[in-house]
């Protein structure tokens, strides 16, 4: 696979005006899609831009939708790159201030975070970031979360009973797991968690928990999803995945024989989806518009009842029969998300202990 490598720089962005809004075409007065108005937030609509430009790690599937939406109401030309999240997180840092990014949309916390040591991001408002939990967003305020998604060990139920499962993510390296678990090594989200597993445990127990899994003879699958179909057909008992992929397949499968279960420690990691403003913008304004857009009351909802994430702004409900982020987050050391973005020795070590 390819080594993701992100390059390091020195310094800390400044913070960029304040935040503007969208512009209704059918009308004097600008709103933004919850209904607050120019003169509410001490600006006015000529100082939205009409262009921007996105950095998007998350694919058109899953935010095609919104941003035409966005599109539509601000009447601006909107300009998505998609692609890998941590490979346009190093385009960003290669093509220096010439890049022609506003925002940077990534699928993870460590690419943000190493956009953020690179100081290429800037300070969001404070009114922004304070929707979302002090947890899923940057302790300096330079990037926010937007969705997030728990690691969880899904099940089949005709396999395996709830008490059987063990409360530790570490508990699947004993023995009587040999051939029962599904992993997939090389998906990003896994070497995500594998991050968060070094960053909370340490190196060593890091590796102690690969060799053990490896050890018990893991079946070995591309992605999240042909984990839990696999699971629905009984080929494995357990399996390593991203919550929402099962939520997924339950809207059209309700009865598939396959749940959750959430371990008590980094095994529930939560990693978010979240949205960083490039200090070199040309259209900084729209690009707050729009951060401040994806966590409107209408947008998080979209998100719960359409990719089935967990919402990050306040007031906002997760779909599904999920445990509360406030119950997950009980489960696990407390870690700063923008600390996962060390994906260089994630890959040194799965290639140590020959995973990939």
């Amino acid at each position: 696979m390819k080594r993701r490598q992100f390059v390091y720089l020195v310094g800390i962005a400044t913070a960029s005006g304040g935040l503007a809004i969208a512009c209704d075409a059918n009308s004097n007065q600008a709103t933004t899609e919850l209904g607050q108005t120019a003169t509410e937030l001490g600006q006015t609509a000529t100082e939205l831009e009409q262009e921007l430009v996105i950095y998007s790690g998350r694919n058109e599937k899953l935010i095609g939708e919104l941003i035409k939406q966005f599109e539509a109401q601000t009447g601006a030309k909107i300009q998505v790159r998609y692609g890998d999240t941590a490979e346009l997180a190093s385009a960003i840092l290669e093509e220096g201030t010439n890049s022609p990014a506003d925002v940077f949309f990534g699928q993870d916390a460590g690419a943000l975070g190493a956009l953020q040591k690179a100081g290429r991001t800037v300070q969001l408002p404070s009114a922004l970031v304070n929707q979302v939990d002090s947890a899923y967003r940057s302790p300096e305020g330079q990037w926010v979360g937007v969705t997030g998604r728990v690691r969880t060990v899904d099940y089949n139920t005709n396999l395996v009973k709830a008490e059987e499962l063990p409360s530790s993510i570490f508990g699947f390296t004993d023995p009587k797991w040999q051939g029962k678990i599904g992993w997939a090594p090389t998906n990003g989200s896994f070497q995500s968690f594998v991050t968060g597993l070094r960053v909370t445990e340490g190196e060593d127990r890091a590796k102690e928990w690969l060799e053990g899994i490896k050890a018990n003879d893991p079946k070995v699958y591309p992605n999240n999803t042909s984990i839990v179909e696999a699971l629905t057909r009984g080929e494995i008992a357990v399996g390593f995945v991203n919550h929402y992929y099962l939520e997924r397949i339950k809207q059209d499968n309700p009865e598939v024989p396959v749940e959750h279960h959430f371990t008590e420690d980094i095994g529930s990691l939560v990693n978010v989806a979240g949205i960083a403003i490039i200090n070199s913008a040309n259209h900084p304004n729209i690009a707050q518009t729009f951060a401040e857009f994806l966590l409107n009351e209408d947008a998080q909802n979209y998100f719960a009842s359409q990719t089935y994430e967990y919402p990050l702004a306040s007031g906002v409900a997760a779909k599904g029969n999920l445990k509360s982020l406030n119950e997950i987050r009980k489960q696990e050391k407390r870690i700063d998300l923008s600390n996962l973005n060390d994906l260089d020795n994630t890959l040194k070590l799965l290639q140590q202990v020959a995973i990939i």
